[in-house]
């Protein structure tokens, strides 16, 4: 049986990255913060790319292993 997070994504649906950060994925959660962040305001006019940015973090927090 796969394993799956549910609080890191509910957690990432709220604020990205923690998810990533309460798995101890210091690292990812640093880059979501960054580039995330980054694309989100430059892109932000475009609603897509943010969407999907932020539909990935929860994705990655329920299903990637810690």
């Amino acid at each position: 049986m796969k394993t799956t997070y549910g609080l890191p994504a509910l957690l990432s649906a709220f604020f990205p990255g923690l998810g990533q950060l309460i798995k101890g994925q210091i690292l990812k959660a640093i880059f979501i913060w960054l580039v995330g962040g980054a694309v989100g305001f430059l892109l932000s006019w475009t609603i897509i790319v943010p969407v999907a940015l932020w539909a990935w973090n929860v994705y990655d927090a329920y299903n990637d292993p810690a």
